[in-house]
């Protein structure tokens, strides 16, 4: 009988979630119900789900509105409904079209129109939904003669009277009012609830027929979904046996070319993975991700393949990941498994600059000429705490001072609120969590068999590609696999110093030499001393530290470096352990004998994914199954805190089984518990490790160009100040933007560095635009005066050139140069208005024959440069140590530092980074980086006290006095106090 549901997938509308409106249908006691959400379809298969755990006879619809008001609603007999509904749906919102006020002819879905007391034409299939408060109109109305087209129509959109002031909260947010200016018809009647029967039949009177008429669309409703069944495209060959034998061929073919010693343990492993990928279904996933790939390396793209399909040999023979398995001993298990639900994962990187190529390959191969197939994978933006704060205050109509006065206060034990503060707390609390709109998600792409709409309505977000409503959990369970494509920096820094090298030094690099990279004794000797500022993963000041301590130079180190290194074994304490018992072979038999015997890679420690996996199931007995849930619930991608606790228990209850003491289970469990949302897969850590590797090539045999490729795709852990530091370490000369040298990026040229005018912050990229055509057009510019004649160009931009001495070419001096076109725009302006025709004429013609008589001027003082170079790029040039005020003051170097070990130092450090992060206690620590006068880095360690009373105060220079420390060989300093130094500034 109720025909009309919202859940909260009716954004800034419907107030209960999916489960929630189960649990009210099942706590009156209904068997059917319809959800229809407002223009989504996002709830639908978690609906279904719900329902049928509930006994509840689930019909799924769509409620079609322009804004609130309702046109009609569809409800879908069988699947073909429900995929025309979502067609009909997805043509409106890709092309923002409004619904117009009669549904198209719809073949397999019903229509119910709101009422109206004039009648109009229906179909077989349309009926007229008659809310309770229309009762007495539908008696004078001309459809009380044709009783067998009306149906109830009572929305449920709330459940409370709570909710329902929560609805109106958000129909305020929604329209950017405030709520003593909702209108009426902008929200939904008080009424709108679901009712008992009893309650149902009272609240229709007399109409017991529309109650009848509802519940037979109800009952002719039969949406049957075989959740379990792969949806993802298959037969990419025209059959399930030609796809299979074009895997196992191109995977034999691969093998050959990975495997020049082709063994039987290998032919036995890809065989094992073959009939697995065949038996889960996933030969199409695999051929798909092979495919994509297979064009990225015709385009000369380069990609990494990570996540948990880098265990695979199948992929690894196949290109999609650059991982060998067998050399790693990766647990496959970890990837597929017959007891594991959830599908392969393949993450593939490419570079933020090919990405969209790659997306738009996908929809155009994937794509029928029909239907399509191919979409972009949902996700949900959600109200969270602060920002619903925020939000409330405005709809009660608080003044931002108050706003911001409670989200400060809001959460402190004696705080108490006004009348509006606590109505904005209870409010919020109501609505934390609930999903405010569709977005997308990150990297995934959805590619079905059956035309997409089959499962899912689609929006168009200005990203141009088709957006699916469901998100990845719905994706999973109803057996659409995503397909992720990433795009990250580090590509970007590979691919731009390939061109770059070959530009300027005329070499062609193979990158794929991994192995030859692996033992390169270079590349040895960056990692050992943690000199990888610029690589891939391996350059923050944490991951530094962590190589040199370990003295790490071998690719399995690397790879156990990438994932210990994540919070969650740094976290446990394991990190630490883990450098003991790598550094001390006898510390090592401190390991557990069965954790030593499943980890002997790890000494006995926990630090991928999988491990995870391995002791769930060697140590404490659990089925694969049962501790592939462990691993998803530690990894964050588990939806089911019920089963994620059940497996908990039974984890304790086997330890005792198998007579493991309980305090060692309980230290296991903590390692276990402290991976939650942080660990890597090993494959994955090894991917990373393969890029790293590319990167410390490039910066140990092509250190200029490759840190011309790093600052030119604008992408690492620092900022662009720190790669030209190293540039200019490595022995560059760095160069400010120059007008006849420099382009819109940065370029090299054999050992001279040219910045880009990309760096100039005020610098317009018209301004550039029109620079550089002309450069090119008619030739180097001569000077001011030329450059002026040439380039419209408006005197505050002229100046920002001048400031950053763009035309030092001249050989005048900026404050020579900065009165010259003060004098010349001026003169310019004078020309042009006396004549138009002077716009186009010559140097001489507008600004005469003698040039302007320029007054004596002082010379610049190098501290004024360094100010008009933070000012425009950011960062200093020259180096910032000039801008101390008080110039006696030196302190030791970070070289010496070894020397003075166990001593308290002063030394003079410009701050690089800081790192927050929390003791124990809870209490906020830091460790800070530096670089002394000679450019050479500094470590430093701020425990909370210092923290407290010795705060940093921004980017500056800082005199840091405290004891020098060494810890596995790595020296740093144990802050007792820090002082920000005062700069130098004209006016002294």
């Amino acid at each position: 009988m109720f025909i009309n549901c919202h859940s909260h997938f009716s954004f800034k509308y419907g107030t209960m979630s999916v489960e929630a409106l189960i649990a009210e249908a099942k706590g009156k006691r209904l068997d059917s119900l319809a959800l229809t959400d407002i223009n989504c379809t996002a709830g639908l298969f978690p609906f279904i789900r719900a329902a049928q755990k509930a006994g509840i006879h689930p019909v799924i619809g769509i409620d079609f509105r322009n804004g609130v008001q309702q046109q009609y609603i569809g409800l879908a007999r069988n699947q073909e409904g429900f995929f025309e509904l979502n067609k009909h749906l997805s043509e409106h919102l890709t092309r923002k079209r409004e619904f117009k006020s009669k549904a198209p002819a719809f073949e397999n879905s019903f229509v119910i129109y709101p009422f109206s007391e004039k009648a109009f034409p229906l179909r077989e299939n349309e009926f007229v939904g008659v809310h309770p408060s229309q009762l007495n109109k539908v008696l004078t109305s001309p459809w009380y003669r044709r009783k067998e087209k009306l149906v109830l129509l009572q929305p449920a959109t709330f459940s409370s009277k709570l909710e329902f002031n929560a609805h109106r909260l958000l129909r305020s947010m929604d329209l950017n009012t405030l709520l003593s200016k909702l209108p009426i018809s902008e929200q939904a009647d008080s009424s709108d609830q679901l009712y008992s029967y009893a309650d149902l039949i009272a609240r229709c009177e007399s109409h017991s027929y529309l109650l009848v008429n509802a519940q037979k669309l109800l009952e002719q409703c039969q949406f049957s979904f075989y959740f379990q069944a792969v949806k993802n495209r298959r037969d990419i060959l025209g059959s399930d046996w030609e796809d299979f034998d074009f895997l196992r061929q191109e995977t034999f073919k691969g093998a050959l070319n990975r495997y020049p010693n082709f063994s039987p343990e290998i032919n036995k492993r890809i065989d094992k993975e073959l009939e697995l990928i065949r038996q889960k279904g996933f030969v199409s996933y695999f051929l798909i991700n092979y495919d994509i790939v297979t064009f990225a390396q015709h385009r000369n793209f380069y990609h990494v393949g990570r996540g948990s399909g880098a265990n695979s040999i199948v992929a690894y023979c196949l290109g999609i990941t650059d991982v060998d398995p067998i050399e790693l001993d990766l647990y496959f298990e970890r990837f597929i498994n017959l007891y594991r639900e959830n599908p392969p994962d393949f993450d593939i990187d490419f570079s933020w600059t090919d990405r969209d190529e790659v997306t738009d390959y996908i929809f155009r191969k994937y794509n029928g000429k029909q239907e399509e197939h191919v979409a972009l994978l949902g996700s949900y933006s959600t109200f969270q705490y602060n920002s619903m704060l925020r939000e409330l205050g405005k709809v009660f109509g608080l003044p931002k001072t108050d706003i911001e006065s409670l989200i400060h206060h809001a959460d402190k034990e004696d705080y108490e609120p006004d009348q509006f503060g606590k109505l904005i707390i209870k409010y919020s609390k109501v609505l934390h969590d609930m999903p405010s709109h569709l977005t997308i998600h990150a990297c995934g792409i959805l590619i079905s068999h059956k035309p997409i709409h089959y499962y899912t309505a689609t929006d168009m977000p200005p990203k141009g590609f088709p957006l699916a409503h469901i998100d990845m959990y719905t994706a999973e369970d109803i057996g659409l696999h995503k397909f992720d494509i990433l795009s990250q920096r580090g590509l970007g820094h590979i691919k731009s110093s390939l061109e770059i090298i070959y530009q300027n030094q005329g070499i062609q690099v193979d990158i794929r030499e991994v192995e030859k990279f692996k033992k390169d004794p270079k590349i040895k000797e960056h990692l050992r001393t943690g000199h990888t500022i610029g690589a891939f993963y391996v350059e923050s000041p944490a991951m530094r530290m962590l190589l040199a301590k370990m003295k790490a130079d071998t690719y399995l180190e690397l790879v156990a470096a990438s994932s210990i290194i994540r919070p969650g074994v740094a976290r446990s304490g394991m990190m630490r352990e883990y450098i003991l018992r790598h550094i001390d072979h006898e510390r090592r038999k401190t390991a557990h004998p069965v954790m030593a015997d499943i980890m002997p890679e790890t000494y006995g420690i926990m630090v991928y994914q999988e491990d995870v996996i391995k002791v769930a199931h060697y140590f404490a007995g659990l089925s694969l199954g049962e501790a592939d849930v462990l691993r998803r619930g530690m990894s964050g991608k588990s939806r089911s805190k019920d089963e994620f606790q059940r497996v908990k228990e039974q984890f304790f209850e086997n330890c005792k089984k198998l007579g493991r003491e309980e305090k060692v289970a309980a230290e296991v469990w903590h390692q276990i518990e402290s991976f939650a949302g942080y660990s890597f897969a090993k494959g994955h850590s090894a991917s990373f490790a393969v890029e790293s590797y590319q990167s410390l090539y490039l910066k140990a045999y092509f250190p200029l160009e490759f840190m011309v490729g790093v600052i030119n795709n604008f992408g690492g852990f620092y900022h662009t100040e720190f790669y030209v530091h190293e540039l200019r370490m490595n022995g560059a000369d760095i160069q400010a933007p120059h007008l006849n040298e420099s382009e819109y990026l940065t370029r090299i040229i054999e050992k001279t560095v040219f910045l880009g005018f990309i760096h100039m912050k005020y610098l317009e990229k018209a301004t550039v635009e029109k620079l550089l055509s002309e450069r090119r057009m008619n030739g180097p510019f001569l000077g001011l005066a030329d450059f002026v004649a040439r380039v419209e160009i408006g005197l505050e931009q002229l100046l920002i050139l001048i400031r950053m001495t763009c035309f030092r070419f001249t050989g005048k001096t900026k404050q020579e140069l900065l009165w010259e076109a003060h004098f010349l725009q001026n003169k310019r302006k004078a020309v042009a208005s006396t004549n138009e025709l002077f716009r186009s004429a010559t140097t001489e013609i507008i600004f005469g024959k003698k040039p302007p008589q320029v007054p004596e001027l002082d010379e610049t003082d190098i501290r004024q440069d360094i100010l008009d170079q933070i000012d425009i790029l950011e960062f200093p040039l020259d180096s910032p140590f000039h801008l101390v005020k008080d110039q006696s003051v030196q302190g030791i170097k970070a070289k010496d530092l070894q020397s003075h070990l166990g001593k308290t130092v002063m030394i003079l450090g410009y701050l690089v980074t800081v790192k927050y992060t929390r003791t124990v206690r809870g209490e906020v620590m830091n460790f800070g980086t530096f670089l002394d006068r000679d450019g050479d880095w500094i470590d430093t360690v701020h425990f909370p006290p210092v923290v407290k009373k010795y705060p940093f105060k921004g980017r500056a220079i800082y005199r840091i006095e405290g004891k020098v420390t060494e810890e596995f060989g790595f020296y740093s300093i144990e802050v007792d106090k820090l002082e920000r130094m005062a700069y130098w500034n004209a006016a002294d």
